[in-house]
């Protein structure tokens, strides 16, 4: 496969396009019961009486079955609705943007991208290229506040890194790791970061596939990548994949696209490849 194109994390703004005109409603079943009419008018008076009965049935049968199929994607829609919100709520709070200021050849710029709070000791997982190179991180917390952070252990091959803050244990909302290896493709899973610098935003999508390759900004080599339809945006580096339990399955990372925007083709890195290294980062590892 064509190796996936990492996130430019400089947050962006772009002017949303009106959505497609909806289509116009189907009509083959009123229709179908027009032609039946006709039938029965040309068929004389019996079978027109038999005719009529008959599309009398189908017209009940229809409305039965249509009632039905509402009923029942009302109830799945819902159902998805109250999974979604739910995931939300209990994750969303473990969810940071992070700010690093970056100087170039060009002077100073600024990365955006997405964390997630390990414990309650201040630590705070993201990717290595969202922090690579700062002068200076900061990390914002999903009730608005902002403070500095401090780079503790970063693995480039992996694109992963650990930052640190210093604040009350209380005010920290630690994610839930869960098992990346029970992943099947078609589970429901959740992205939550900060795309274009959107703090808090949740997307919806499915496992596509599993055990996808990709490469890492500094051209090394990422394999075993979970890929997903949920939008994946320039600042979603380094945030959460969640399942439909709340359980944080990947680190989000790059994506595929020729336009440097969601087409529906996103990576995140395994968390159980994360656990593997997770230690060392935390021990202040940096290679």
């Amino acid at each position: 496969m064509v190796a996936p194109q990492l996130f430019d994390n400089d947050a962006q703004s772009t002017s949303p396009s009106p959505p497609p005109a909806a289509p116009p409603p189907k009509r083959f079943r009123r229709g179908l019961l027009a032609a039946v009419a006709a039938l029965t008018v040309a068929g004389g008076a019996g079978s027109g009486a038999l005719a009529a009965t008959l599309v009398d049935h189908n017209s009940q049968a229809t409305t039965a079955a249509t009632t039905a199929n509402s009923t029942s994607s009302t109830a799945t829609s819902t159902q998805a609705s109250s999974t979604a919100e739910t995931v939300y709520k209990q994750v969303s709070p473990g969810v940071v943007t992070i700010t690093a200021v970056v100087n170039s050849g060009r002077g100073a710029g600024q990365a955006t991208g997405s964390g997630i709070v390990l414990d309650t000791n201040g630590n705070i997982l993201t990717n290595a290229h969202v922090i690579a190179g700062a002068q200076q991180i900061q990390v914002t917390f999903s009730d608005g506040r902002t403070v500095n952070a401090t780079l503790v252990g970063s693995n480039t091959s992996a694109d992963l890194a650990v930052i640190r803050v210093s604040v009350a244990a209380s005010t920290l909302h630690p994610v839930t790791l869960g098992n990346s290896d029970s992943v099947q493709v078609g589970d429901s899973v959740y992205a939550i970061g900060s795309p274009f610098g959107l703090s808090g935003s949740l997307s919806q999508g499915i496992i596509s596939n599993l055990k996808q390759s990709g490469r890492t900004s500094d051209g090394g080599n990422l394999s075993g990548l979970i890929q997903t339809d949920a939008a994946i945006n320039p600042g979603n580096s380094g945030g959460p994949l969640v399942n439909a339990q709340g359980e944080v399955i990947g680190i989000n990372t790059s994506i595929e696209s020729p336009v440097d925007g969601n087409v529906g083709v996103g990576f995140a890195i395994p968390i159980n490849q994360v656990k593997q290294v997770l230690s060392s980062l935390e021990g202040g590892s940096n290679v």
